[in-house]
């Protein structure tokens, strides 16, 4: 396979996976800024949605305050975003269009069908309730393109790379929606445990939808460390870093094979794999949860270069 077109698979998948991540913080951040006034969280829902978008600093070129209106029109439809979700679709069929005849008829109409729908869609989400449903409809095309891909592609070197992207972009969204929870949301005068850190927590679950399979998990109320143990190391939870890292490692190993030669990629996914394998969410939080998170942040960005070198360029 080309370079160019492992590089176009790969990054169709990211930024399809992309969309529907900040899709899901958007609607976590709305579900958190209809809180009771009386919770008196003293925390800005949609500042933090910014924080976990990872483009705090792009967003204060264009804007002052972090209100909803401005956050929503930021993440969901700003062309000055190179990572909002129209960015993301447009990129994402820009990509597929290149790779038109290495991915099937189903992916492809979903993307494309997804960006002529768009402005239909965004035109509609100016109050609330329409914007659930513009959040939910980009969700849906993510499932979509990610069912269609599980059920049609050949399991070959094409379908590997569009996993990996998938993959790779997934754990990073979870380590950072996880980190912005813990280390942002929460304002200093609240209890850990408390009524806010609930609602939080339960927003943060709902968001990458796990709250049902909390419950199924641990049987029991929400406690922070139970959910950290569920996004990271809990393998059952598709969204979680472990289960993430054991595709990952999965897919460069085919390509491995496939290619007759085991390279940098490799390694580092391995090694990353079993440092999750063999850690406990007792030992990450005695060490610190944002040490832990930002610095598998930092790897999961090595690997993502290492997978460029290796196979993309």
């Amino acid at each position: 396979m080309l370079s160019r077109t492992a590089d176009s698979l790969f990054w169709l998948s990211r930024y399809v996976e992309r969309a529907d991540y900040l899709a899901r913080v958007l609607e976590a951040a709305a579900r958190l800024s209809a809180l009771p006034k009386a919770y008196g969280s003293g925390t800005n829902e949609w500042e933090s949605a910014v924080a976990t978008a990872s483009c705090t600093d792009l967003f204060h070129q264009f804007y002052e305050t972090p209100d909803a209106a401005n956050v929503i029109h930021f993440l969901a439809f700003s062309d000055d975003n190179p990572s909002s979700i129209k960015s993301c679709l447009e990129v994402a069929r820009t990509n597929a269009r290149a790779v038109r005849t290495a991915i099937t008829t189903e992916m492809w109409q979903t993307i494309n069908g997804a960006w002529l729908e768009l402005p239909q869609m965004a035109a509609k989400a100016t109050d609330p309730d329409s914007l659930m449903d513009f959040l939910d409809w980009v969700k849906e095309i993510s499932l979509r393109f990610d069912g269609s891909g599980y059920r049609t592609m050949l399991r070959n070197d094409a379908y590997w790379f569009a996993r990996l992207g998938i993959f790779i972009e997934r754990a990073d969204n979870t380590a950072r929606i996880l980190d912005v929870k813990y280390h942002v949301l929460l304002p200093e005068h609240a209890a850990v445990g408390g009524g806010i850190d609930y609602s939080q927590w339960a927003a943060i679950l709902r968001a990458v939808s796990a709250l049902t399979s909390y419950h199924w998990v641990y049987r029991q109320g929400l406690q922070p460390w139970l959910i950290a143990d569920l996004l990271i190391l809990n393998q059952q939870m598709p969204r979680s870093l472990a289960s993430c890292y054991g595709a990952i490692a999965a897919n460069l190993e085919r390509l491995s094979s496939a290619y007759g030669r085991h390279g940098e990629s490799q390694r580092l996914a391995r090694s990353i794999l079993v440092q999750l394998e063999n850690n406990r969410i007792e030992q990450i939080f005695q060490s610190g949860l944002h040490e832990f998170v930002t610095g598998f942040i930092a790897n999961n960005n090595r690997l993502g270069g290492a997978v460029a070198a290796q196979y993309l360029s």
